[in-house]
């Protein structure tokens, strides 16, 4: 029986049909599906999927079913994997029309998360990326630039989930983008989305930013910035200018900074208005850090005559200093922006109590940060540097205003524990800062909660020994029951040939396993009596992972892509022979390899492995140790009491 949370009540719509209110079972989604194509008699439930009828229209998955609501409105479409295969073949097609339709509805479609790893699996990206490479001049921008427009469009969507990296792009591709950035008159929707595509590329990979800085002439962005009218544009524009500041040398900035200040085609009326009404500048203490600040910044005078004369300087000057972070605002939205005069002034003030800016030399101190002696505008540069940290940090804990001392809070942590590693200079601070994102800071923090005195005691050391071997004990045996029901696998194949797949399982006793292949990936469990093909687990010779195994070193073109070699594995059961696998993520390679491992009398050794075993440690421990809270734990066990001198102390009933 279900549970009745599990149960939901939803309407379900199918294309010339009445929508049906149907309930629905979260816990077994194959089987809802299943359910639902029975009342409209769909054969091969497979082939279908269940998406949302409203907002984004995302498919729903394993991991997302817990999200559905009652009273939902779902609509019943083809699968994921179907829709893919479907617009990969229509947009190879020869038909412009046919085409064309097909990247309109490739470019909707993308931004789901299930469907773009289906159509990337599939080497769908690769297709895209080939069209763009192909190379089009103006006449036929002109003729097809709605065609481009969307293939532009669904290559940074699929990009944006973050399944490939952004440092596989081919240098071909980035001379193309920037060819039509290039371009003095190109179409606007082409213009916007290359500059989306650009800014992705510097934002994501240093490398790519410096390829890219090389194809787009800081003249020409001044053009464009000077000439565009679309909002959308201007703001993929100012983040690629925002990174030739950050990152370029000093002969870039220069340039960069004197075009922009000659044309005076930034304004900045929404920082400006902000630091006016939501700071309260009656407040005398911030009005002179942020005057201080603004000296030290830009060499003005220290004291401007004037009330009126000095709030045109401080507007003048607000513009110039909160430029990297309106930029960085003007892409996200409003209640996730990060307020750029707060945090400097909190900044600042942190880095002065971190350093002990202001207080008396202290002689007992050995702190010492050679970094400082490396430039002569040290401070300055460590503020730049910090400053980049907290509007990097708040992006990724996805703040609002409210979550303002929480950020602030985790920016102090990770400035202090990159000072503890004294970096020479400050480019090794920023790499070090780089390194300790939210979320290292966060399992920084567990692991020093778990390494505390009490934990490290010899009793304690103690329990964690015997306990670890249950824990692992029940890690294998969740792997060997995960091999028992199998997993479908992909074969490598040519890309122009129809998808195979094949499925392995282990058997129920632990001997054998069985495998075969099949016309389309299952859904479920596949029977043993359908995987005709079997290995004895006895005569398994060894697992080989990554470039050791025999199909990678076969196809070359394999070799060189990252992620598959991550997910590869062989095993050896001849000296001839061998059975390669190819998992279909990160997770079902940890599972597999971990399982193999198992059978063979091997270490489990696996990220997961190790995720799992600390993860399951810290709960064991913490529940064998609840009743012990706030109570010393000794080093040693109390003493054996001496022998009594006679043992006439019992007690006679006679």
């Amino acid at each position: 029986m279900p549970s009745p949370s599990d149960i939901v009540k939803v309407a379900i719509e199918w294309p010339g049909a009445n929508a049906q209110l149907i309930e629905i079972d979260q816990g077994s989604w194959a089987h809802a599906v299943r359910l639902v194509c029975c009342r409209w008699s769909l054969s091969g439930s497979e082939q279908f999927a269940l998406r949302y009828a409203d907002g984004p229209q995302l498919y729903i998955t394993e991991q997302s079913r817990a999200d559905i609501k009652n009273g939902s409105i779902l609509r019943l479409a083809i699968s994921p994997m179907r829709a893919a295969r479907q617009l990969l073949e229509r947009i190879q097609s020869h038909g412009i029309d046919a085409r064309l339709e097909a990247l309109k509805e490739l470019a909707k479609l993308s931004a789901d998360p299930a469907f773009a790893t289906e159509f990337i699996n599939m080497e769908g990206l690769a297709t895209l990326v080939r069209l763009v490479e192909s190379g089009t001049d103006l006449s036929l921008v002109c003729s097809f630039g709605e065609m481009l427009a969307f293939t532009l469009t669904a290559f940074l969507e699929l990009m944006d989930h973050g399944i490939v990296s952004w440092d596989l792009i081919s240098v071909s591709f980035i001379k193309q983008i920037a060819a039509y950035v290039n371009q003095p008159m190109v179409d606007v929707s082409i213009l916007q989305r290359s500059l989306a595509i650009l800014e992705s590329m510097v934002l994501n990979s240093h490398s790519l930013y410096q390829r890219v800085a090389q194809e787009t002439p800081v003249a020409q962005l001044i053009t464009h910035l000077q000439e565009m009218a679309s909002t959308l544009a201007q703001k993929h524009l100012r983040g690629i200018i925002l990174n030739h500041i950050i990152r370029g040398n000093r002969p870039v900035k220069a340039e960069m900074a004197h075009q922009l200040y000659v044309l005076q085609v930034l304004t900045f009326n929404l920082l400006e208005e902000r630091m006016m009404t939501k700071m309260d500048l009656n407040d005398q203490t911030q009005r002179d850090i942020i005057f201080e600040l603004r000296r030290i910044v830009f060499d003005g005078d220290s004291d401007p005559s004037g009330t009126e004369k000095r709030k045109a300087i401080y507007t003048k000057d607000y513009k110039m200093l909160g430029f990297t972070i309106v930029l960085e605002n003007s892409s996200r939205e409003d209640k996730h922006e990060c307020p750029f005069g707060r945090s400097a002034i909190d900044l600042t003030r942190v880095l002065c109590d971190i350093l002990q800016v202001g207080e008396l030399p202290n002689e007992g101190c050995n702190d010492f940060h050679p970094m400082f002696f490396t430039h002569e505008r040290a401070w300055e540069e460590f503020f730049c540097v910090c400053i980049q940290l907290l509007n990097k940090t708040w992006k990724e804990m996805r703040a609002t205003a409210e979550d303002f001392n929480k950020v602030m809070t985790v920016v102090r942590e990770q400035i202090t524990r990159a000072l503890a590693m004294k970096p020479p200079s400050l480019e090794q601070l920023r790499v070090k800062l780089r390194s300790l994102s939210y979320s290292e800071v966060l399992r920084l923090r567990q692991s020093e909660r778990m390494s505390q005195d009490d934990f490290q005691s010899p009793p304690i050391i103690e329990l964690r020994e015997r306990i670890q071997p249950e824990i692992l004990e029940l890690i294998k045996q969740q792997r060997l029951s995960r091999l028992c029901e199998g997993s479908c696998f992909r074969k490598l194949a040519n890309r122009r040939r129809q998808e195979k797949f094949w499925f392995c399982r282990l058997s129920l006793n632990h001997k054998v396993l069985h495998y075969g292949d099949l016309d389309e990936s299952p859904q479920g469990e596949v029977p043993f009596e359908l995987l005709t093909d079997t290995i004895p687990v006895s005569d398994i010779k060894a697992v080989l992972t990554g470039k050791d195994c025999p199909h990678m070193k076969e196809k070359s073109a394999l070799k060189q892509n990252k992620e598959v070699l991550e997910l590869a594995f062989s095993i050896l059961y001849d000296p001839d022979e061998a059975l390669n696998f190819v998992a279909t993520n990160k997770y079902e390679y940890c599972i597999w390899t971990d399982g193999l491992s198992a059978l063979l009398g091997k270490e489990l050794g696996s990220d997961l492995t190790r995720s799992d075993l600390d993860t399951l440690m810290s709960m064991e421990m913490k529940l064998r140790l609840l009743d012990l809270e706030n109570i010393t734990i000794p080093e040693a066990p109390p003493p054996v009491p001496k022998e009594p001198s006679t043992y006439n102390f019992t007690y006679n009933y006679g």
